[in-house]
C-alpha cells in the first residue's frame, strides 16, 4: 500500500514557475514508477510526466516537453514536478500516481493516486 500526498500548487501568472511535490508513505517507494497527471474542468485526466524507479529515465507529454521536469528522491520518498514557462492551458488539478510499471502513460496502469493539487495559471 502506498499513500501519496501532493503539495505546491497555487495561483501563478503566465510565464511563471511552480514546483509540485508528492510525498509517499511506505518503504517500497523505490519499487514504483511514478507519474504526474492533470485534469482540467470538463476534460479527461491526462498524462503529464513519468519517471522510472531509479529516476534515470523520464518521459513527457508533448504539451509540456521542454517546460516541465520530473524528478524523484528515493531517500525522501518524494517525486517532484518542476513547471516552468507556465501557460493558462496548464491550469488543472495535478495528481501524482504510482505504478508497478515504469514510465506508463496509461491511467489504468497506475495503482495508487494522490488527492490532487490545484494549479491555476492566469493570463
Amino acid at each position: 500500500q502506498v499513500q501519496l500526498v501532493e503539495s505546491g500548487g497555487g495561483l501563478v501568472q503566465a510565464g511563471g514557475s511552480l514546483r509540485l511535490s508528492c510525498a509517499a508513505s511506505g518503504r517500497t517507494f523505490s519499487s514504483y514508477g511514478m507519474g504526474w497527471f492533470r485534469q482540467a474542468p470538463g476534460k479527461e485526466r491526462e498524462f503529464v510526466a513519468g519517471i522510472s524507479r531509479g529516476g534515470g529515465r523520464t518521459n513527457y507529454a508533448d504539451s509540456v516537453k521542454g517546460r516541465f521536469t520530473i524528478s524523484r528522491d528515493n531517500a525522501k520518498n518524494t517525486v517532484y514536478l518542476q513547471m516552468n514557462s507556465l501557460k493558462p492551458e496548464d491550469t488543472a488539478v495535478y495528481y501524482c500516481a504510482a505504478s508497478s510499471r515504469a514510465l506508463s502513460v496509461i491511467k489504468v496502469e497506475y495503482d495508487y493516486w494522490g488527492q490532487g493539487t490545484q494549479v491555476t495559471v492566469s493570463s
